[in-house]
Order: structure tokens, then sequence, then C-alpha cells
């Protein structure tokens, strides 16, 4: 398994996410700890999730507490596997809600720690900006949790280029990865992409397949994937994750999977050459 740089750690080029196992309705944990298992064993040594990965307010951390339990059963530690969570995000029966106040970040990052077993968490992102709260204020509680020795590493989700340099500024080397949508089909996180690259971030892709299930929301671009997968025999999926792992050293995409089958067609991405002539249609 090719690895990527988050901090000062290396972790798989490709990782899990791990959100698709917990927000339906009915969710199938067996099939779900196989997907992790599958994961392992292919040499994916990132999982991201986040606390409020969950049916509705109920079930709340039901994900942290699903991986927990797979890598329990795997027998592998923090040491051996990045487990990326999130807090800030809450839910209010089945409606998602923001709290980016440094307490409640406090509350959640304690909550996560109980769930998935450990004394301290590798990689602690805020989920989202709260518009109800300065942001310096949410990054000040990143930093309160970095200096009590809650959480090894700072990462940020859903952030643009100001709120990245701001937090970069408030936490320094605590600051590991920024975490924002992009995909064939959102494309916009570029600029944030880019400067995860200057400032030694790493950059997770979430939802980085958004789309590829359907052609008519990828319009003319679905084309240019499609055509390179038959050229090389593979999935238009795997052609997307390589594309997008070939835009930057910073970027490390984590496509949701809650089937074995997906994240095993996921990680061979990391093997695919893509020559230039692919990557100037893809592009």
């Amino acid at each position: 398994m090719r690895t990527r740089r988050i901090g000062d750690r290396h972790v798989s080029a490709i990782g899990l996410g791990a959100m698709p196992m917990s927000v339906r309705e009915h969710n199938d944990e067996e099939r779900a700890l196989a997907t992790v298992r599958r994961a392992l064993d292919l040499g994916v040594t990132l999982i991201d999730t986040a606390d409020a990965y969950s049916p509705d307010e109920a079930t709340f951390g039901h994900n942290e507490e699903l991986i927990a339990k797979a890598l329990a059963a795997y027998g592998v530690g923090p040491d051996d596997v990045l487990v990326a969570t999130k807090g800030g995000h809450t839910r209010r029966g089945t409606e998602w809600e923001l709290d980016g106040r440094p307490e409640y970040l406090r509350e959640a990052c304690l909550a996560s720690m109980k769930r998935l077993g450990v004394d301290r968490i590798g990689l602690f992102q805020h989920h989202r900006p709260d518009p109800e709260l300065p942001y310096e204020d949410t990054i000040g509680g990143l930093a309160a949790l970095l200096e009590e020795g809650l959480i090894e590493a700072a990462g940020i989700s859903n952030a643009d280029p100001g709120q990245i340099r701001l937090a970069h500024g408030i936490l320094g080397d605590g600051l590991v990865a920024v975490q924002n949508q992009f995909s064939p089909a959102f494309r916009s996180s570029q600029p944030e992409i880019d400067l995860c690259a200057e400032l030694g971030l790493a950059f997770l892709a979430w939802s980085p397949l958004g789309g590829m299930s359907d052609a008519a929301a990828l319009g003319s671009k679905w084309e240019a994937f499609d055509e390179v997968a038959r050229k090389h025999g593979v999935s238009p999926q795997q052609v997307c994750l390589a594309w997008e792992l070939s835009l930057s050293e910073a970027v490390v995409p984590i496509p949701g999977a809650s089937r074995p089958e997906s994240i095993s067609d996921s990680v061979a991405a990391v093997d695919l050459e893509l020559d230039a002539e692919d990557l100037a249609a893809l592009s």
C-alpha cells in the first residue's frame, strides 16, 4: 500500500470513509464489520468516522462504536490504524445541527475517546463551522484539546481558505489536515487543495466518488472517466481516485463504503498509473 503523510504519521494513500455504515435507518452490522476487515486486509491504515454518524439522536456515536468493535476484533490499535473522528455536529432527532463551542468540543472529544476505547484521539477534526460562533473561538477549543493532551493532532472540515489560514495561525503544527468535499462533480475545493500543499497539510477528500454512479450528474465529464476506465480495464471509480491522487501529494481520498467489494475496488486505485493523456482528458 502506498502511503501519504498526515502530520507525523504515514497512512494508506486511500482511507476508508465509514459514514455509510451507520446513517441509514437500518444498518447491516455484519457487512460493515466485514468491510472494515477487508480494508485492513488490503493495508488501509486510515479510517474516518464521526460521533454524529448515526441514524438519529438516540444512536449518537454508532459509527465510532462500530469502528472500535471492528478494530478490536481484528487485533489492531491506535499505533496501527489512524482513526480520524470529528466533533461539532449534533443530532436533534434525525436533524443535523451545529455546536462549535469549545466546551462542547471537549465534551464531544471525551465521549469519542470512550466510544473508541482510547486514552487519546489520533486525529480529532472540527466537523463544520458554526455560524453562531466566531471561528477563532472554535479553533481555540481545538488548541485546548491539544494542550491538554486529549488529542494527538487536530483537523478541520468544510473550511474555506480563510478559515484554513486562521486555524493554521492558531494551531501551528498541531493542525495536520483539512477535510473537504472534492470529486469530479464537485471541484470547487481546488483552492483548498493548493493551500494544504502550501502549508504542509493533508487534504482529506470526502465524497471523492460523488456523482460517479450517475452519469447524468457528471455530464460530459463522465465520458472522459468512462473512456479512461475502458482503456485500463478498471472501473470509472478507480480512475476517479487515481486522478485525485495525481492532483497533489496532499490529497488523501476517503471514499465511503459499506460493502467489502466497494473498498476493494477503491483501494486498487493506488496501483493505477494514469498517463499524461489520461490526466489531460480527466482534468
